[in-house]
């Protein structure tokens, strides 16, 4: 029967990331439902019953791994150029949250003061895997989003580690005679916690560096590493194994000449995995009378966690800056918690429950409760209040385009010197790098990734162009971001005259590689370009409409028309097979012309009256 239980909290769990994905909100909130249902609504799961003893270690060897995931996004240079209020956010904004929900703790609901600390130190994080999806639906301006983008990023491993010495501090307290004691036994755990972390990253570093453990067992050799550093250091000291995988992971998420990206993906990966799963176990562990156990007071709690602790949290943090008031009532209002806040949690009161400490048992509802107040509330109504406040960004306009090659770049930047934002993003260095040289924006990696969801701006993303010679990463571009823009908002360059087989591509990726016309595929715009092929514009006029255009440059490639909006922006579609609606007049045609055409100059009258534009655009 257990091998049945477990296979069904996986179909359960990939249930409830699908339903997040078709549903575009936090999967969090599906785990929740599925795991009250099949716990405590209905009997049909109980993991104590499941996992027996080896639901604590199966719970914390999770939890290790995903803080060691998330700190391995945690870089010391992405922290110098946050800003002053993300930085606040994270250190007093989160110190000042931390005693507030404490206090309350202590003194509303009555908790012993060792359990209130815990709660306090939990609820600190929010994290990216909430935060994101709700910024993706609200769209709020580009200062709100970065803020709470980059709390949620930064907060998930410094909030974990700052719960976790929380954590071992209140566990020593009253274990020695004497003050004195108890320090020395809180500072053991740390030198021990942050020894075990930097070791285990030096040989990590060590080994990939000399190349002495094979590219292949990368992954599979680091996660064994991290869950022995976790099992090792809380051998050597008490609760020390989650303090050891968080610096385990900023070590290597610093080392520049370090390449673990595969790593890192596959750790995205694994952590969904644990995450879908884990939460549900734990949901389904709350039982009706430990809910039953939070009186009214919990309301008054809650509110204060709401309309007090996060208010005061972001008056502090955005003290004495030029953020804009409106800005901070939004800000003010977002704080979902999510998994980490759960899991660390759970972790938490396993252990202090083992220690006979009074309350414990009241510390998982609680957390559960915020959680579940804090992402259906939020969720709900951060669209509206952002519409409200007229802090939400207007239509998207920025296009992103999959791959950051020669071709890619000589495209974004005629359209950049047209006044259309563009954004990269390529697997490969050196693409990146090059881009980034001409002045281009670049996310280096895979732009489906959830890494991605973290760093590239979603929310004003209006179209996406798949544009890579790699036909795998343009199809898997195109199915993920067809879903997340709807379909007629995607679109993909043939990588050769002739579509691939149609067992071999999706029907989507098939109907999407439309750009560019039929002559619109890579090998044509990169012989051009290599031959010295340039991107230019040409504005139609009644006296120079469509057809005369297409006289005059029959040798050019159309790509883009651009219409001027009645808001002053440029509004953007591509040039497609098949293409029902021609370029009116006023309308300007962005063209890669061949060589002998891109040296047109300024605007020059023809024969004929006609004006052209012909305006170079790339030197």
């Amino acid at each position: 029967m257990s091998a049945i239980y477990i296979a069904g909290i996986a179909v359960f769990s990939v249930l409830a990331q699908w339903l997040a994905w078709v549903l575009k909100v936090p999967a969090i909130l599906f785990l929740l439902i599925i795991g009250l249902l099949l716990g405590p609504l209905t009997g049909q799961l109980s993991p104590d019953d499941l996992l027996g003893d080896l639901l604590f270690p199966v719970v914390s060897l999770s939890v290790a791994i995903i803080l060691f995931e998330g700190s391995l996004t945690l870089h010391f240079r992405e922290l110098k150029g946050i800003g002053k209020i993300v930085r606040n956010l994270c250190s007093i904004g989160m110190f000042s949250t931390f005693v507030m929900i404490a206090l309350s703790a202590y003194f509303i609901l009555d908790l012993d003061w060792r359990v209130a600390a815990v709660l306090g130190a939990v609820l600190v994080v929010t994290g990216p895997t909430v935060i994101a999806p709700m910024l993706n639906s609200m769209r709020p301006t580009q200062d709100i989003d970065r803020v709470l983008r980059w709390e949620g990023i930064v907060i998930d491993p410094i909030g974990a580690l700052f719960a976790v010495l929380v954590f071992e501090a209140v566990s020593f307290v009253g274990k020695g005679e004497v003050l004195s004691h108890t320090l020395i036994a809180l500072f053991s755990t740390l030198g021990v916690g942050i020894s075990v972390g930097v070791v285990a990253g030096w040989i990590t570093s060590a080994l990939i560096r000399k190349e002495w453990l094979p590219y292949e067992l990368h992954k599979f050799g680091i996660l064994a590493l991290v869950l022995f550093s976790f099992t090792a250091s809380n051998h050597l000291a008490h609760e020390s194994g989650l303090l050891a995988v968080t610096i385990f992971g900023i070590w290597l998420a610093n080392q520049d000449d370090l390449e673990i990206d595969s790593v890192l993906e596959f750790k995205e990966d694994l952590s969904m995995i644990l995450i879908s799963s884990l939460f549900i176990l734990l949901a389904a562990r709350l039982q009706l009378s430990d809910l039953m156990l939070l009186d009214a007071e919990i309301f008054i709690f809650l509110a204060i966690v709401l309309f007090i602790a996060r208010p005061i949290c972001i008056a502090i943090s955005t003290y004495n800056t030029d953020l804009p008031l409106k800005s901070r009532i939004l800000l003010s209002w977002i704080a979902p918690r999510g998994i980490v806040a759960a899991a660390v949690g759970s972790v938490f009161a396993l252990s202090m429950m083992e220690s006979q400490i009074p309350d414990a048992n009241k510390l998982v509802p609680l957390i559960f409760t915020v959680i579940i107040v804090t992402v259906v509330l939020q969720s709900l109504t951060a669209t509206p209040l952002a519409k409200l406040l007229g802090v939400r960004q207007p239509s998207p306009n920025t296009l992103l385009i999959i791959g950051a090659n020669h071709v890619a770049r000589a495209i974004a930047k005629g359209l950049k010197e047209q006044n259309i934002d563009v954004y990269l993003s390529d697997p490969a260095w050196e693409n990146c790098k090059m881009a980034r040289m001409d002045g281009l924006p670049c996310y280096y990696g895979n732009p489906q990734s959830e890494h991605a969801e973290r760093y590239l701006p979603l929310t004003s993303i209006q179209s996406v162009l798949a544009l890579s010679p790699n036909r795998h990463h343009n199809a898997l571009g195109v199915q993920y971001f067809s879903h997340l823009l709807s379909e007629q908002n995607v679109f993909s360059l043939r990588s050769s005259t002739n579509h691939a087989k149609a067992n071999k591509d999706s029907a989507t990726f098939l109907s999407r590689q439309i750009l560019f016309g039929e002559q619109g595929y890579y090998a044509k715009l990169s012989s051009l370009i290599a031959k010295g092929g340039k991107v230019s514009a040409t504005r139609l006029s009644e006296e120079f409409d469509w057809q005369q255009y297409l006289e005059v440059n029959k040798e050019a490639i159309p790509l883009f028309i651009t219409t001027d909006g009645n808001d002053g922006e440029s509004q953007i579609r591509p040039f497609v097979i098949d293409m029902k609606k021609p370029p009116e007049q006023g309308e300007r045609i962005i063209a890669l012309q061949p060589p002998k055409m891109s040296i047109l100059k300024e605007p020059t009258q023809t024969k004929e009256g006609a004006t052209s534009l012909g305006e170079k655009l790339s030197q």
